[in-house]
C-alpha cells in the first residue's frame, strides 16, 4: 500500500513523464518500498522546470522506457545537472529515445540531489544508482532482459554518478533491504559523456564537487568521490565522450579516466571534439559532436550489446 507521502510523489512524477513520449509514456517504478536510506530529504512534490530541469527528488523512481522491438539489452541513464537538478529535457529523455531506437530498453533515473536535506549527503545519489541498477537486473526475466547486457549512460554530474557507481560496485552504500538488493550492482558497460571525472584540483571548480563534499573539503573526500581512484581491474568497459573547449568538464577529465583505465587494463575508448562545450546531449543539429551517438552504436555493437 502506498503511503500519503509516495502517492504524492508518483502523481507529480506521472506529470512529467509524459515528456518522454507522445505516444506512449514510461512505466514507473519506485526505487525504494518505503523511505530511502538514511531519511531527511525534500516534502511535496516533484518539481519540474518550463525547461525540463528536475528538483525536490523526495521519492526517487525510474522511468522505464520500452522500444516497440527490444533487444534485450538495457541502459539505466542518468541527466547532469551538477546534483543541483536533474536535466531531462536535453539529455536523459533524448537518449532514451534514442536508446529504444536502437532497440535497447532505457530506464531514466530520478535520483535524490544530496543537498535537499538528506541525512546520507552525497551517499543518496549513489544508492539510488546502485539500487536502480540491482532493481534492472531483478526485472530481467519477467520483462526479458539479458542481465548480462546491462549497462548505464550518464552525462555531466549524472556521468560522474553513473560512473561512480561503475567503479565502485563492489562498495555497499546502503545495507540490503530486501531481494532485489541479492543482485549485482556492477553495469555491464559505462558510456560518460562529458563527465565529471575528477574533484581534485585544479579540476574541482564544479557545482558536482560543490554539492557533494563542498568547497574545502580534505584529502580524503576527495579521493573517495573522485572516480578515477576507484577504477580497478574487472571494471566495466568505457565509452567517453568530451569536447576541446568545454568549460565546465574539461578534457582532462575524461584523460586521467582514460589513463586509470588503461593503467587497470579496463576496456576504454575515448572520443574528443574540438568543439562542443558543455551540455551538447545527444549532439546538436550541424556540428561535430552530432557523431557520437553512431560512435556509441558502433561500440555497443562491438561489445556485443545490440544484435
Amino acid at each position: 500500500m502506498l503511503d500519503r507521502r509516495t502517492f504524492i510523489m508518483a502523481a507529480a512524477a506521472t506529470a512529467f513523464t509524459n515528456r518522454v513520449s507522445a505516444h506512449e509514456p514510461p512505466h514507473r517504478v519506485q526505487l525504494w518500498p518505503s523511505e530511502p536510506p538514511g531519511g531527511g530529504g525534500p516534502t511535496g512534490p516533484v518539481r519540474v522546470s518550463a525547461v525540463g530541469t528536475v528538483t525536490n527528488v523526495g521519492s526517487p523512481f525510474l522511468e522505464v522506457v520500452t522500444p516497440s522491438q527490444p533487444n534485450g539489452a538495457a541502459v539505466l541513464v542518468a541527466g547532469g545537472g551538477g546534483y543541483t537538478y536533474i536535466d531531462t529535457a536535453n539529455e536523459a529523455h533524448p537518449a532514451a529515445r534514442w536508446l529504444t531506437d536502437q532497440g535497447v530498453t532505457a530506464f531514466v533515473l530520478i535520483y535524490r540531489l544530496p543537498r535537499e536535506g538528506w541525512h546520507n549527503g552525497p551517499l543518496a545519489p549513489l544508492q539510488d544508482a546502485q539500487r536502480a541498477i540491482r532493481m534492472m537486473r531483478s526485472m530481467a526475466e519477467a520483462s526479458h532482459l539479458d542481465p548480462k547486457r546491462m549497462g548505464v549512460m550518464g552525462f555531466s554530474a549524472g556521468g560522474h554518478l553513473v560512473g561512480l557507481a561503475s567503479a565502485r560496485a563492489d562498495f555497499h552504500a546502503y545495507s540490503a533491504i530486501d531481494q532485489i538488493d541479492e543482485q549485482s550492482a556492477r553495469p555491464d558497460f559505462t558510456a560518460l559523456i562529458y563527465p565529471v571525472v575528477t574533484l581534485e584540483p585544479p579540476l574541482d571548480r564544479t557545482s558536482t564537487c560543490h554539492e557533494l563534499i563542498g568547497d574545502h573539503p580534505s584529502l580524503q573526500a576527495r579521493d573517495e568521490w573522485s572516480i578515477e581512484t576507484h577504477v580497478h581491474r574487472g571494471c566495466p568497459p568505457m565509452f567517453l565522450v568530451e569536447a576541446d573547449d568545454d568549460p565546465i568538464c574539461k578534457p582532462a577529465h575524461t584523460r586521467i579516466l582514460e589513463a586509470a583505465c588503461l593503467s587497470a587494463d579496463v576496456p576504454v575508448e575515448r572520443h574528443q571534439f574540438r568543439t562542443g562545450g558543455h551540455g551538447f546531449g545527444m549532439g546538436r543539429p550541424d556540428t561535430p559532436e552530432t557523431m557520437w551517438p553512431g560512435m556509441c552504436r558502433a561500440w555497443l555493437s562491438r561489445l556485443g550489446v545490440l544484435t
